[in-house]
């Protein structure tokens, strides 16, 4: 096996972006783990990547951050995105948003890296952000019958707070919110 960095994307990767985003719709578990479909991103146009690429880049807005699991060899192993998410606003299920708070979205790691701790090393560095930012809480949505992410999930130290997300309207299936509530100011 061989070893990686975790890193946060740098904005002339916006093709990297697209190309790993393409890769991870195009895995058997992305209905269950995306809102997105293959086909919507795949007509994207370029300038819509670079914007994406730019405002997750160290140097953009910082309300959003997309870290990469970049393996020795060059390859983009595995990827993880955080969403700030400030209270008062509305989340996009339509749930107030009571604390300031971080948004994992975006989940993805290669088959033949799963297993290797690269969930957990991109979640940490997904943490790691968010506490420096000052955020209360890091939270992230789960299909219900994503049970692989779910472990994912628990082992980097994320519970469920109980809180279910409805599906599309008329279905009987569910997401769950998870948390890692962050250290107090005097642990920071």
């Amino acid at each position: 096996m061989y070893t990686y960095v975790v890193r946060v994307v740098r904005a002339e990767e916006w093709a990297s972006v697209k190309a790993l985003r393409l890769l991870a719709l195009e895995d058997p578990a992305a209905p269950l783990a995306f809102l997105e479909t293959y086909e919507t991103a795949a007509e994207r146009p370029d300038s819509f990547w670079q914007k994406r690429a730019a405002d997750a880049a160290a140097e953009g807005a910082g309300t959003v951050r997309q870290f990469i699991a970049q393996a020795e060899d060059g390859q983009w192993a595995g990827t993880a995105t955080v969403l700030v998410e400030e209270a008062g606003s509305v989340d996009w299920a339509g749930f107030p948003v009571e604390r300031r708070q971080g948004h994992v979205v975006g989940v993805f790691v290669r088959k033949e890296w799963r297993g290797s701790g690269m969930t957990q090393a991109l979640l940490g560095a997904a943490l790691e952000w968010a506490w420096e930012l000052g955020l209360e809480r890091v939270r992230l949505i789960v299909h219900e019958r994503n049970l692989r992410a779910q472990g994912a999930y628990h082992k980097a130290g994320f519970t469920p707070t109980g809180r279910t997300v409805p599906m599309a309207e008329g279905s009987e299936e569910n997401e769950y919110e998870f948390v890692v509530e962050g250290p107090g100011p005097s642990d920071r």
